[in-house]
């Protein structure tokens, strides 16, 4: 104890060094914009290999699995596809060229950006996922989130090789959604509860559904187009002032289990998106509607 006390005592200048450094770099980084966005910067690219790294390595230990689900996923999507096809071909007095050009046009609306999983939680209020894709691939905010099975979120922050995502398990997420053959939406928020369920408010009180109906998005937003999988109601309540219906949804996504997701981009979003920000602008004098 003494020889280190002795030391301690022998190096104080260094140590006083030291602290001041430290002192001072937190101070530059905290009260100054420019130096702490490069350290926001370069901090989040490291993390980001961090996490990339992670992942990868989990990743190779769970393909077995992972093929294993997408063999069934492909079996069903195969399936479906073969069904959807038979009834359109029905309606269209048999013209398949018909069907042709109405898948082509659609397809063409839409780019899919793969991506992958590198940083997820589910368990804060506020939960985050980073993808390892960025501004470089093509993803920019406000694209929706998808995976083979549902709804993943928005995107929300991008730098040149990662995105970070607000998740539907984020009580800021709010996702217009319909019930699916009908023309009832509502929006889609998480309280914070399971991962495994959320809920869809300000569904019309004169509308008709039933438990175990699929609930899917809507397309009156910017972000996705209509028809992808949400989940099913599980719950029929009354919304807090009894106005409208509150119902609680099983989640199609598993998102304790999440890997590969896809970013949707519509060509048309950034027309919209700018249209609706103009209208605001006109109307609120500047300030845009949240």
């Amino acid at each position: 104890m003494r020889n280190l006390l002795d030391f301690i005592k022998t190096n104080s200048h260094w140590f006083l060094f030291v602290a001041l450094e430290v002192f001072s770099l937190v101070l530059l980084f905290q009260f100054n914009r420019y130096q702490s966005s490069v350290w926001f910067t370069s901090a989040n690219t490291l993390t980001g290999k961090v996490y990339e790294l992670s992942s990868e390595v989990t990743s190779f230990f769970g393909l077995s699995r992972v093929n294993r689900d997408l063999t069934v996923r492909n079996l069903y999507l195969e399936r479906q596809v073969k069904q959807l096809s038979e009834q359109l071909l029905a309606q269209t007095n048999n013209d398949s060229t018909l069907i042709k050009r109405g898948q082509l046009k659609m397809l063409n609306q839409f780019k899919l950006i793969p991506a992958k999983v590198i940083s997820n939680s589910i368990s804060r209020p506020e939960n985050f996922i980073t993808l390892d894709k960025g501004s470089n691939d093509g993803v920019r905010p406000d694209m929706g989130v998808a995976c083979g099975t549902g709804v993943v979120g928005i995107v929300y922050l991008v730098s040149p090789h990662y995105s970070v995502v607000i998740p539907v398990l984020n009580t800021k997420s709010n996702i217009s959604c319909s019930v699916q053959e009908s023309e009832y939406f509502g929006y889609l928020h998480w309280d914070g509860g399971g991962s495994t369920r959320a809920f869809v408010d300000d569904i019309p009180r004169h509308a008709k559904f039933k438990k175990g109906q699929n609930i899917v998005t809507s397309g009156y937003s910017a972000v996705f187009p209509p028809g992808i999988m949400v989940g099913k109601i599980r719950k029929i309540s009354n919304s807090p002032d009894g106005l409208s219906y509150r119902l609680e949804v099983g989640l199609s996504t598993d998102f304790g289990n999440l890997r590969d997701v896809c970013v949707i981009d519509n060509s048309d979003m950034q027309e919209r998106v700018k249209l609706m920000k103009a209208v605001q602008d006109s109307i609120h004098g500047g300030k845009q509607v949240q």
